[in-house]
């Protein structure tokens, strides 16, 4: 019976790919039970040496993995011996099936929906890929296995997770009863060394007009919100935007789980805690905005505002921490500050609504909207000043747009030609006449 049957729509047609799909097709189920007296082998010949380094155990690893399969896979093909392998060292080493994936630096997003079926994102574009897990507990070996080591923990009475791997890779796992699928798995994969602002302006995310601006707005201490949707490439704009501190900053970034990737020498990072087994023991990321206000930051980076924190992050911005920057999940800069309302709101607090909007009014300066497009691409479609209150309204001021042409994801970046209020906040810095050479 064959335990692989899935098509690999898209993948790259190279040799060696194709010869493992059809070892893949081909297994039966002695295959994988041979596979799977392997692995039990090697873990039992593993426990004779204890504390050997990482590489002593691939090469051992290696080494038994060979001597097995020629006393027991006589009958198998070099192939085959060579597909059983990978897959122990991928069980023991890595994640399991969905390792490949883990390291094919191509693919941005990875989806498992129960062991039967997984997708990956490359380019933009979702795809189903021929590997699949044995079962249910394979699956959730695997989120023992990428969970345990950061203190969290999945199970009946805790069913969800976020979490993240040793390259900050972002995880969610969510298990039965909850996930009717089985265990279900999202990996949102972050590149081994961040973006920097020439690659996002190589992938078309912005020009290079905006790339200066946005660093003179770093430089000049602006609060800088940045929004978008799932999947829109937020946390790495982010990440891109904090480069642009400077090196002599202390930086306090704040994360419910750790991926921001910053570049300079005098940062400390925080990250939230879920309630224990006992229902005890959550530190919020509200928690850690408070707490991070008593530790001398020059900037606060909150990787996502989601909930009550917002109005901490609001006065701490009011209260003498300007240059602070965060994300969030809106639709476009307006949205933000419904949505930022929204959240201060569930701080318990019975403020009036003018209230509020006087405190995001007076706190952020630039709200930078990013948009995934139906082609794949990510893009920085405004750049918006928020110059603050008239009436009862927030103002908003476009300064940078993205304009398709069209009605296609073929467009351009152009300038309003408007120069902001703050524009006084960037003295001293180079200001390029063409970045306000509007063409309205």
């Amino acid at each position: 019976m064959a335990v692989f049957n899935k098509v690999v729509q898209n993948e790259l047609p190279d040799q060696k790919r194709v010869e493992k799909e059809r070892v893949r097709e081909q297994a039966t189920s002695e295959f994988w039970k041979l596979g799977s007296m392997l692995h039990h082998f090697i873990i039992e010949e593993l426990k004779k040496y204890p504390g050997i380094s990482e590489e002593q155990e691939k090469k051992a690893i290696k080494e038994l993995s060979e001597e097995f399969i020629k006393e027991e896979g006589g009958r198998m093909t070099f192939e085959e011996k060579q597909m059983l392998i990978e897959s122990v060292e991928d069980e023991l080493l890595g994640y399991g099936p969905i390792t490949p994936l883990l390291e094919d630096a191509s693919i941005s997003e990875i989806m498992v929906n129960g062991p039967g079926q997984i997708y990956y994102e490359r380019d933009g574009k979702l795809i189903q890929s021929s590997v699949v897990f044995r079962d249910d507990q394979h699956v959730q070996r695997v989120i023992e296995k990428i969970v345990s080591p950061i203190g969290r923990r999945v199970d009946e009475s805790s069913p969800m997770v976020d979490a993240r791997l040793p390259n900050g890779s972002r995880v969610n796992a969510i298990i039965p009863p909850l996930s009717l699928l089985g265990p279900t798995v999202t990996i949102r994969k972050f590149a081994d060394t961040p973006f920097t602002v020439e690659d996002l302006i190589g992938f078309g995310s912005l020009n290079k007009d905006m790339a200066e601006f946005l660093n003179a707005c770093v430089m000049g201490r602006l609060n800088i919100f940045i929004s978008g949707g799932t999947g829109s490439g937020k946390t790495s704009s982010l990440n891109v935007l904090s480069s642009f501190i400077p090196q002599d900053e202390r930086i306090i970034t704040i994360e419910d789980a750790a991926e921001l990737k910053l570049s300079q020498e005098h940062i400390v990072s925080l990250e939230s805690r879920p309630k224990n087994i006992e229902g005890k023991g959550e530190i919020t990321i509200r928690d850690l905005v408070r707490n991070a206000l008593r530790m001398r930051p020059d900037r606060i980076v909150v990787g996502e505002v989601r909930g009550a924190e917002a109005l901490d992050m609001l006065q701490a911005m009011n209260t003498g921490h300007d240059g602070s920057l965060s994300t969030g999940h809106a639709n476009s800069p307006r949205d933000m500050l419904s949505r930022l309302e929204t959240m201060v709101m569930m701080a318990g607090y019975d403020l009036p609504v003018r209230a509020i909007r006087e405190q995001i009014a007076n706190a952020l300066d630039l709200i930078v909207q990013q948009v995934r497009l139906k082609d794949g691409s990510r893009k920085i479609t405004h750049i918006t000043e928020v110059q603050g209150m008239e009436g009862d309204t927030i103002v908003l001021q476009d300064l940078f747009l993205y304009k398709e042409t069209g009605g296609t994801q073929q467009g351009r970046f152009i300038s309003t030609g408007i120069r902001p209020k703050f524009i006084d906040k960037l003295e001293g810095l180079s200001r390029s006449s063409s970045w306000f050479r509007g063409e309205w």
